[in-house]
This record gives structure tokens, C-alpha cells and sequence, in this order.
């Protein structure tokens, strides 16, 4: 071998481990700010929608049921609006749950930004820190993002999954004190919603087969199509996918850790950092791999820029947008064990009923629309009274 193919390799090999690392401490769990003046931002949430037989997402009440947020989290029932008081959360209905978007700030010094996300077709419902004004869209106002700062950090000591997205190297950032009320703190900007919009993907099951479909004009990164039947996991992943594709339903042969990984390796793939995306999926983890079938999906920067438009002064260096879409799908098994259990609801024996009722809304916020499509097909009018009395909104 030649002396300089001997130098040609070996410069190859340092360009190799330079490359190597230079990956690795882009995915670091801990940020690093080149310029001293640089900001950089992350963000990371959830859209959630539950197909209909069609595949398009079906209109519910995504608040309907008991809170899984801390106490010290403002929310719309909070506000006052003249002489009447804001509607129940539990009254709204949507086609779309904005849950959980968290917007991470990084910079080597003390400095005040202001941040605002609108949200043109939609509305935010939960929120913290404290923001100026909250309607179709949050504004923050002035936020101080301060590095090492000590501050005291709210908590309602209960086992809440809101805390999980603090687990991460982000700077602290505070919220000027505005209109007589204490400055509050936190790791990051929190905030959801409820919408009407259309979503890129949309998810049909029909005789076994799993129909996905998008509309998005870029391909979608990565979509997964999970299923948990009784504890037993399966999921089917698509690569860089457009277009429409008939797929049957995953093998119930996986685990939960087979699944993590891929979402993990894509959230990070997507920009965001070890930590944040280990926060995320910390957060989410009970819920997104319980019992049903579910498609994670994650949504191109641009489809989030156009939902949420994002506002933030000074410009960052570097901004980071991380949504990931999930659809519920409504199978032929839940229905079927749904079905079963309100004709129970006539038993003479008030045990039978009460077990029919517990096993019926079992499934949460999700109840609603495996009721509704029951009552489209059902005929049998003393049956749909009594699916319509379990989903009659609450009075309050």
C-alpha cells in the first residue's frame, strides 16, 4: 500500500469520527449554544383525533372526564368573562386534542424573549406558565430565559405525568408579573387546545386491513400503526410515506421496548434532543401504549407552522418543532364488547348494571365516539336511549 493511500485512509477514518461525533453532540440530552447570544428552541406535543368508519377524524369531547393535570395549571374554567362564567372544558367539542405541545428554551446567558403561538382554528384550553392573553392563541408576553437559575419550581405532590417534561437540560424561564399577580416559573411553556382542522393522515380499518392515507404534500417521516389486545403488542412501521397503503393489522408478537425505540430514534432523528425526547415519551407512555389500536405519526415542520404559528423575539438560532399525530381507531372488537355490555344496562340487578356501566366507559374520553357510531347503527330505540344517557354531557 502506497504511503499516501496509507494518508488517504487515515484522513478518511478522522473524517469518519469526526462526522460520528459531530452527530452525537447534535443528539445530545445536553444542548449546546455555540454563540454566546444564540437561543435555541424545542418544542414537542401531540395532535390526537379518533378515526370514524370513513377514516376522517370524528367530532368529541376531548375534555370530558376527570383532569391529568396538576392543580396550579391555569385553564379556561379560570377565566371570567362579564357577568357569565367560561363553559365547563368538558362541553367542548372538536375534531382534534392539542395535547401537551412544551416549548424548551436553551442559551449560555441571562435574556428576555416573547413568545406567542396562534392558533387560527382552534382553541387553548390549559396553560402555564401565566400568559397576557389566551383566546384562539397564547401570548407569554415577556419570558426571562435564565440558565442556572434556582427557582422554585411548582408541584401539587401528586404522581402527576405533567413533571416527566421536566427531565431535560432546558433553561428555566419566568413570566413577568403582569396585572398584580407573583411572576411563576417552570422549565418550559406548556399549553393545549382543542381545533377543526384537517390533518395529513387519515386511518380506516375495514375487513382486517388497515387503510392509511395522506394528503401532506412531503412525505410523512415515519407512521406506526400499534395495537395492545389484551396485553399483547404488535405495530407495522412506514418510512418516508405518501400516497395511500393497505396494510393488515400488526402481529401481536412484539414489545413495548421494540416500539419506544422506534419512536425515540424518530423524535430524535427529527431534531430534538435525547432528553427531550425521552421526556416526551416519559410523559406519554401510559397512554399511548394502553389497550386498542392507535397510529403515531410525525407531522412535516411546515404542516405544524401552518396549525400553530410561532412567534418568537429574538429569533432563535436554531427552532425545532416536533408534533407527532395520533389516531385513535374505533375497532371491530371494541365495539362488539361495548355492544354486549349495554344490553346489560336493562338487567333487574343494579350490580349488573353499575359493572356493564364501569366496563362501557372504560375507555375514557374515547366512550363518546364508540357510542356515537353504535347509535348510528342501532335501531332498537329503548337501546339508543340508553346509549344517549351515557353520553349525555355532564350538567355542570
Amino acid at each position: 500500500m502506497s504511503k499516501l493511500m496509507r494518508i488517504t485512509l487515515v484522513l478518511l477514518a478522522v473524517i469518519a469520527v469526526a462526522l460520528t461525533l459531530a452527530i452525537k453532540l447534535r443528539r445530545s440530552s445536553t444542548a449546546k449554544v455555540v454563540k454566546e447570544d444564540a437561543l435555541v428552541v424545542h418544542e414537542w406535543g401531540t395532535f390526537t383525533s379518533i378515526a370514524g368508519k370513513d377514516g376522517v377524524a370524528l367530532e368529541w369531547r376531548p375534555l370530558n372526564g376527570a383532569t391529568d393535570l396538576p392543580k396550579f395549571v391555569h385553564t379556561i374554567q379560570d377565566q371570567s368573562s362579564g357577568l357569565r362564567p367560561p363553559p365547563g372544558k368538558g362541553e367542548l367539542t372538536a375534531a382534534i386534542r392539542m395535547e401537551t405541545p412544551v416549548l424548551y428554551f436553551y442559551s449560555n446567558r441571562e435574556m428576555n424573549v416573547s413568545a406567542r403561538v396562534d392558533f387560527p382554528l382552534g382553541k387553548i384550553t390549559e396553560w402555564y406558565p401565566l400568559a397576557r392573553t389566551v383566546s384562539s392563541g397564547i401570548d407569554w408576553g415577556t419570558v426571562k430565559v435564565a440558565p442556572n437559575a434556582a427557582f422554585n419550581l411548582p408541584a401539587d405532590y401528586s404522581r402527576n405525568h405533567y413533571y416527566a417534561a421536566r427531565e431535560t437540560d432546558a433553561a428555566p424561564v419566568q413570566i413577568c408579573a403582569t396585572n398584580g399577580k407573583a411572576a411563576e416559573q417552570e422549565k418550559f411553556l406548556f399549553y393545549r387546545g382543542v381545533g377543526n382542522f384537517d390533518l395529513p393522515l387519515s386511518v380506516k380499518l375495514e375487513n382486517g386491513k388497515v387503510t392509511v392515507r395522506s394528503s401532506a404534500k412531503e412525505p410523512i417521516a415515519r407512521v406506526i400503526i400499534f395495537e395492545n389486545q389484551n396485553g399483547r403488542i404488535g405495530f407495522r412501521t412506514l418510512d418516508t410515506f405518501s400516497g395511500e397503503v393497505v396494510t393488515e393489522r400488526p402481529t401481536l408478537s412484539e414489545k413495548v421496548d421494540s416500539v419506544i425505540q422506534q419512536l425515540r430514534q424518530t423524535l430524535v432523528a427529527a431534531g430534538l434532543y435525547e432528553k427531550e425526547a425521552d421526556a416526551m415519551i416519559k410523559t406519554w407512555r401510559d397512554n399511548w401504549f394502553e389497550e386498542g389500536m392507535r397510529v403515531f405519526y410525525f407531522l412535516p415542520q411546515t404542516i405544524t407552522d401552518s396549525v400553530l404559528p410561532l412567534t418568537i423575539n429574538p429569533k432563535p438560532a436554531e427552532l425545532v418543532r416536533v408534533l407527532v399525530g395520533r389516531t385513535e381507531v374505533i375497532t371491530p372488537d371494541m365495539e362488539k364488547g361495548v355492544r354486549a355490555k349495554v344490553n346489560l344496562l336493562s338487567s333487574s340487578s343494579p350490580e349488573v348494571r353499575d359493572e356493564a356501566r364501569r366496563e362501557i366507559l372504560k375507555y375514557g374520553r374515547f366512550s363518546e365516539p364508540i357510542l356515537k357510531q353504535l347509535i348510528e347503527d342501532e335501531k332498537d330505540t329503548a337501546v339508543r336511549g340508553r346509549l344517549q344517557q351515557l353520553i349525555k354531557p355532564p350538567s355542570s
